[in-house]
């Protein structure tokens, strides 16, 4: 199993919705006894076969104010439609159904937001189908441990290597960077990096695996942290103008990184930007700094892009017709299947509550992802520098693509994080 670590400061994105608890505590349902924390024995407010009981799962997300809402509403969606698949076909076990939709809760990323709203739920559901945001988690994480409350993240900090609750699907963003740098060192034979990157786990951690990278390949190595904001990237930009890095890893929200590339490449700047994945967002295209991403920019991604050739993707956007193509709706429901997984462990093993959902999760060595992400993915039985999934891709900008990325490079590992050694959270590294 994952071996525990203490986190302070871990940001974190959890996914977990639920709904109908009859019992504070968690006492399992075994043989027909009594019903655990977020499972009735009566069917789910949508039922689609009223003789199955009901898995209540909990959604705390950023959906309406908060910097990353644009990918948080399809993220959301995209859940519901999944576990909709998933009740279409028989549900958990032959059992039970899952309803995601009751206790959805909005966190504007913000974390004592989202405590106040994992305390409204946190004894209705038996997990959180997603706990959105890196700050946000780590602040319920201590209480997602101490009660075995299985999450699915909305986020890759490497710190979920360490976390048994945490469900977490691709690469976390220190290796992503890591895979960056090396990538780089192929296509664009830099000499120098600067991490241009948020404060906290999402940054922090992408940081330290450039940081990593670049001591590896021997590259001269800078660090500068910027505020959230489009309007507060002033620092940033003058930091990448002056000092004229060959590379820039960024790890930004989306309208910071078109106020940072934009600007850079207005001031004369031309080096390559690798942004990680939710540094993209395809309205970018209709911005001003859309030449500027066009010529200097690519994306680093844990998964492939909404149009891609899977069974899992053309099932995703099966399910989900008519919408405007988001990867928010791509990672949704790629983070879903790792959670379904262990809730078919969890009935089938007869231990219906919170302890055997987690035993479920700790049984996991590969996940059927249908295509989306290979199946070693899906390793949450070993220790964490065994589990820890390396692998990562290159996208692209392409306005002929859905998204507007098109992959560049697939799956693939690089040395550097082939040979790290995944020892405590990255981020605690880069100082």
């Amino acid at each position: 199993m994952k071996s525990r670590y203490v986190v302070t400061g871990v940001a974190v994105v959890a996914l977990l919705s639920a709904c109908g608890v009859i019992r504070g505590d968690d006492e399992g349902s075994k043989g027909g006894g009594a019903m655990a924390t977020g499972v009735t024995s009566e069917p789910c407010p949508k039922a689609v076969d009223k003789n199955k009981g009901c898995i209540y799962l909990g959604t705390i997300s950023d959906l309406t104010q908060g910097p990353f809402a644009a990918l948080a509403v399809p993220i959301t969606d995209a859940q519901k439609a999944f576990w909709k698949r998933v009740n279409t076909a028989g549900g958990i076990g032959g059992k039970y159904e899952v309803d995601v939709e009751t206790y959805v809760r909005d966190n504007k990323y913000n974390p004592e937001t989202h405590r106040q709203v994992y305390n409204e739920i946190k004894d209705k559901v038996l997990g959180l189908a997603q706990t959105l945001g890196s700050p946000t988690t780590a602040a319920i994480l201590d209480d997602l441990k101490a009660n075995s409350v299985v999450s699915a993240p909305a986020s890759w900090t490497s710190a979920w290597e360490f976390e048994d609750v945490i469900v977490e699907t691709g690469s976390n963003y220190c290796i992503e960077a890591m895979n960056s740098v090396d990538y780089a060192m192929e296509a664009y034979k830099p000499k120098s990096v600067m991490a241009v990157h948020l404060a906290g786990d999402y940054g922090a951690d992408a940081a330290a695996g450039a940081k990593i990278a670049a001591e590896r390949n021997k590259l001269e190595f800078t660090a500068v942290e910027t505020p959230p904001g489009a309007t507060e990237q002033g620092r940033a930009i003058t930091e990448i103008t002056k000092n004229k890095p060959d590379l820039v890893i960024l790890t930004t929200g989306p309208a910071d990184a078109a106020a940072i590339i934009g600007q850079s490449a207005a001031a004369g700047y031309k080096g390559r930007f690798i942004g990680t994945g939710p540094t993209w967002n395809p309205a970018l295209l209709k911005s001003p700094a859309a030449p500027a991403l066009k010529a200097l920019y690519e994306q680093s991604a844990p998964g492939k892009p909404y149009g891609s050739d899977t069974p899992g993707h053309k099932a995703m956007r099966d399910a989900l017709p008519g919408v405007t193509a988001n990867d928010g709706y791509t990672s949704g429901w790629a983070w879903s299947y790792p959670l379904k997984a262990a809730l078919d462990k969890m009935v089938a093993s007869g231990d219906v509550s919170r302890k055997g959902l987690l035993a479920g999760v700790k049984s996991l060595s590969t996940v059927d992802y249908e295509g989306m992400l290979p199946t070693e993915a899906g390793n949450f039985s070993g220790d964490a520098n065994t589990a820890t999934f390396r692998q990562t891709l290159i996208n692209k900008v392409d306005e002929s693509a859905p998204t507007g990325v098109a992959i560049v490079k697939d799956f693939f590992t690089g040395p550097t994080a082939q040979g790290y050694t995944m020892d405590g959270p990255c981020f605690n590294k880069l100082s």
